[in-house]
């Protein structure tokens, strides 16, 4: 409650930062000749090739797509199989299980919560095609322990870059240290589109095969060579010919929502300066406060921090500790419940206890408010509602 007696507004763990620039870049293309499939989706992936690291970007419609995409890209198929982290939102793993594959937890880092090498080795068979990482709450992972065991095991190491957009793992950024990477642009990350993904890769291959797989499969050009019959061959050369040489489905994204990641990116820095003093001031303010663990930065990573996620040390009580948080306004969440224990992964045969460390860190997790637009009041209120249910439940 406020002097005044009225309840203070809500704060949610995360949410999107539009300025009047932004605004202004959509009503451009809103003005303009172009809704979808125009030059603004070519300058954003640009500018994404630069920022990432990377050769390619192709801009899809959600960071699911993303993932989708790049699956179908690498030739993931029934009789694949696929290693990554539990601790991540569900696509990371639903999208290649609609494509067939079959995929395998790795348990995770007890202080990072991002895959642990040693568990995903331990998972490798004759028919492991991929080994997934996930940067969680944007803390890059371990890419160099990871590389190696790609390459000792012949694997494709992609990354699930989510929360990491605009972090560095030893000095270089995210979009540059795996095979290939996705992007989500949902309003609760670094920089967003509304909706909206991306795959940043070096690989020729996966690029042209993600941005066919974004349109239906369809080939242009001079790679429509029909393979159908009853075409005159002449059509082949005319503008509007085109084929369909594989199947794919519409993930595009259109220039509206391109135009608003343009105008996005132009403060990129910004956003990561003021995530970053957030958490700083965070980790001040609470980092002696006993029974409640902080999170913690690699010296050689420079974290986007995506995510504020403390940790109640013990277990039973981390509920009790959530929901006094809630019943004093602040939206916190819990990122998350380990994916194969949702009930669809349960009926496909995965069971309770396969990742333990991974288990044990959701289950005492609580992500705090954390965005550029939350202010220096914001977060003092943040930081007194964890000290008061601090007192009360812990």
């Amino acid at each position: 409650m406020s002097d005044s007696g009225h309840a203070l507004p809500v704060l949610p763990y995360g949410t999107q930062s539009i300025d009047d620039a932004d605004i202004e870049a959509v009503v451009q293309v809103l003005r303009g000749r172009w809704l979808t499939t125009g030059p603004a989706v070519e300058a954003f992936e640009a500018a994404l090739s630069r920022l990432g690291g990377a050769r390619h970007a192709v801009a899809v419609s959600s960071g699911t797509a993303a993932l989708h995409a790049l699956y179908a890209a690498t030739g993931l198929a029934p009789g694949d199989e696929l290693i990554t982290s539990p601790l991540t939102f569900v696509a990371t793993a639903s999208a290649a299980i609609l494509q067939g594959g079959t995929v395998k937890f790795a348990d995770v880092d007890a202080t990072t919560g991002n895959i642990e090498a040693r568990s995903a080795a331990g998972l490798v068979t004759p028919r492991t095609k991929a080994l997934v990482a996930v940067d969680y709450a944007g803390h890059p992972a371990e890419y160099d322990v990871l590389r190696t065991l790609a390459r000792e095991r012949d694997l494709i190491l992609l990354a699930d870059g989510a929360h990491a957009f605009g972090a560095t793992y030893r000095g270089r950024p995210v979009g540059s240290l795996a095979d290939a990477t996705t992007l989500s642009f949902h309003p609760v990350k670094t920089v967003t589109t509304g909706e909206g993904g991306a795959v940043l890769t070096d690989n020729d291959d996966y690029a042209d095969r993600a941005r066919r797989f974004r349109n239906h499969g369809i080939v242009r050009g001079p790679q429509a060579r029909t393979r159908s019959e009853g075409i005159a061959a002449t059509a082949y050369a005319t503008t509007w010919y085109y084929e369909v040489q594989s199947l794919g489905l519409n993930y595009r994204i259109p220039d509206i929502l391109c135009a608003l990641g343009l105008s996005q990116l132009e403060r990129l820095d910004a956003f990561l300066a003021r995530r970053r003093a957030l958490a700083a001031r965070y980790r001040q303010a609470l980092g002696d406060l006993p029974g409640l663990e902080q999170p913690s930065v690699a010296s050689h990573v420079s974290s986007a921090w995506h995510l504020y996620v403390v940790r109640v040390r013990e277990r039973a009580r981390r509920d009790a500790f959530f929901t006094r948080l809630r019943s004093m306004g602040l939206g916190v969440q819990v990122h998350y419940l380990p994916v194969y224990l949702h009930p669809v992964f349960a009926a496909l045969g995965y069971r309770a206890g396969a990742c333990p460390v991974a288990e044990d860190f959701a289950a005492r997790a609580v992500s705090l408010p954390l965005y550029p637009a939350l202010t220096d009041a914001d977060a003092d209120r943040v930081i007194d509602a964890v000290q008061t249910a601090h007192r009360a439940v812990l």
